[in-house]
């Protein structure tokens, strides 16, 4: 295994897999959101949500969604604080890529998260969603803002802009 995790798409736009669907994930203390682009990188789509139980499950579940969708690398939200520093929340993130990396292949790519759990909440709520549907949801909507947020600095970069 190759063990790539990067800090950011900017540096490392080179690493990412072209017409291939990328997942993004919303890892939570209870749950990890996921959601999948299409194969073109362009829109991303809420797919799922785990229900977190040990390391070695969920992450046969990932890996299950990679290799059923033919994931090309994964995007996971880095939950930095407001101000752009680190908590224990990103220790946890960082440390659940680098087990990740110990069983695939793949890329993965760390994107800020700021504000993805408020825009999915703000974004529901607009949706008129019920408070027992949006907690259902909340997670891989979440991953689909994380994942979208990435598809969209990807064709920025790769234009050229």
């Amino acid at each position: 295994m190759s063990h790539k995790i990067f800090e950011s798409i900017e540096d490392n736009a080179a690493e990412m897999p072209q017409m291939q669907a990328l997942a993004g994930l919303d890892l939570g203390t209870k749950t990890i959101g996921v959601a999948v682009s299409d194969s073109f990188q362009s829109i991303a789509t809420p797919l799922h949500t785990i229900k977190r139980k040990k390391f070695t499950q969920d992450a046969q579940q990932l890996l299950d969604i990679i290799k059923e969708r033919n994931i090309g690398a994964l995007i996971l939200g880095l939950p930095l604080n407001m101000d752009g520093s680190e908590g224990p929340r990103v220790q946890s993130t960082r440390a659940f890529a680098r087990n990740l990396a110990q069983l695939t292949s793949l890329p993965i790519f760390l994107w800020d998260e700021r504000l993805s759990t408020v825009a999915a909440e703000r974004a529901l709520l607009e949706a008129d969603t019920s408070r027992k549907r949006r907690s259902e949801v909340i997670d891989h909507v979440a991953a689909g803002y994380i994942l979208q947020g990435a598809l969209d600095r990807l064709a920025h970069l790769r234009r050229g802009s």
